[in-house]
């Protein structure tokens, strides 16, 4: 790492540790902002945005069902940018029963690790506020049994990490977080600030929060990905939304080049303002993107309520439909177990749902078959599956 590249005392300064290397130690948030009009207009623009998806989420008469896809396809995107190449599709097969015992890639097994992180999450918040305890137990369920596994899971580092290049070292590195000392004072420092009453704006604070904690790097891995998944608890947490229901990492990954730029730019040449719009364009883009996701779905289950009405036991088909919607690839095992039902009723359910059109078979087996609803796929990620 270049300490010359680290010019801006107010964002932080690098210091030569006692073994001869560099490493940054970010300032204590907040920042001194200059609220230029471009901020305040993204500022605005997102918070209008934002509150368009919840109006719509309030609206829906099942947003409990959605929840699940948004979910997934968060999964899928936030570990791409850490390089995995699994699919939405691969999740949900991979998910289906029938292909619980087959030996998932660690692809597949890392996206499904962060559903079951934000689910963990998501239902420890409700005790448990976003805190240094919480993040550690998230990162935990991240890690567990996947590549990386073996580096402290659950637990911030012991020795010091380092960014850049395959091969770098700390002396080439692109960036060194603080030290281990240095990098405890700032996850404390880091705590207070989430807990601490402010009159900055979330949406801005929810900017600051995830610079900071990317520029500490606690863990030893999996770094980036519990950054953004603390985006999401937090977001929940105060109020923001109602439900995961925003895919910020669609935006990061759709512009990963620049999400690194904007953060690294803030280290070096203190580029708030810079990395804040940013920030505030993602929210914006993916809320929006959110609202016409939500209202396609909203439009499916309408369609679909045709085969309810169709069904003697309507309540039945009724859940019957809800579970595709939060399962949109299953096996008829799969149904089975979701709804407590037996075999032969969950397969004339779904067979049912094949003469409709709303599934098809993919596997081409005899048994062990796998169905997917495409409509739903397409809904929630733009494509048909694969």
């Amino acid at each position: 790492m270049n300490p010359k590249d680290f010019r801006n005392p107010e964002t932080g300064k690098a210091i030569l540790t006692q073994t001869g290397y560099w490493a940054f130690i970010p300032a204590p948030l907040p920042p001194d902002l200059n609220w230029p009009l471009a901020v305040v207009s993204a500022l605005s623009e997102a918070e209008r945005d934002l509150s368009r998806l919840t109006t719509l989420a309030g609206a829906v008469s099942f947003p409990r069902l959605l929840i699940q896809p948004f979910v997934r396809r968060e999964a899928v995107l936030s570990s791409r940018i850490e390089g995995t190449h699994a699919s939405l599709f691969d999740l949900y097969t991979y998910e289906s029963a029938q292909l619980s015992l087959l030996e998932p890639s660690d692809d597949v097994r890392e996206v499904y690790n962060y559903v079951s992180a934000l689910d963990y999450g998501m239902d420890r918040v409700k005790t448990l506020p976003v805190s240094l305890r919480l993040i550690r137990e998230v990162h935990g369920k991240l890690m567990e049994n996947v590549r990386g596994g073996h580096l402290t899971p659950g637990e911030f580092r012991r020795t010091q990490n380092w960014i850049g290049p395959a091969g770098s070292t700390l002396a080439t590195a692109t960036y060194v977080p603080p030290p281990v000392d240095e990098m405890n004072i700032g996850l404390d420092q880091l705590e207070k600030f989430i807990h601490a009453g402010s009159e900055i704006p979330t949406l801005v604070r929810a900017a600051m929060i995830h610079y900071q904690f990317e520029a500490i790097h606690p863990f030893l891995d999996g770094n980036g990905r519990v950054g953004r998944l603390l985006m999401i608890l937090l977001f929940c947490e105060w109020g923001i939304l109602p439900q995961p229901l925003l895919n910020l990492s669609v935006y990061f990954e759709q512009y990963r080049q620049e999400y690194y730029d904007r953060l690294l730019a803030v280290s070096q040449r203190g580029e708030w303002d810079e990395w804040i719009r940013f920030f505030l364009r993602g929210v914006s883009i993916q809320a929006r993107d959110s609202v016409v996701r939500l209202g396609q779905l909203q439009s499916l289950r309408t369609k679909y309520q045709a085969v309810v009405e169709s069904e003697r036991n309507t309540q039945r088909m009724e859940q019957v439909l809800d579970f595709l919607f939060m399962r949109p690839i299953l096996s008829v095992r799969q149904l089975e177990d979701g709804l407590a039902i037996n075999f032969t009723t969950a397969k004339r359910y779904i067979e049912k749902l094949v003469r409709a059109g709303i599934l098809h078979e993919v596997t081409g087996y005899a048994r062990n078959r796998i169905f997917r609803a495409d409509e739903i796929l397409k809904a929630v990620e733009g494509t048909e599956g694969e």
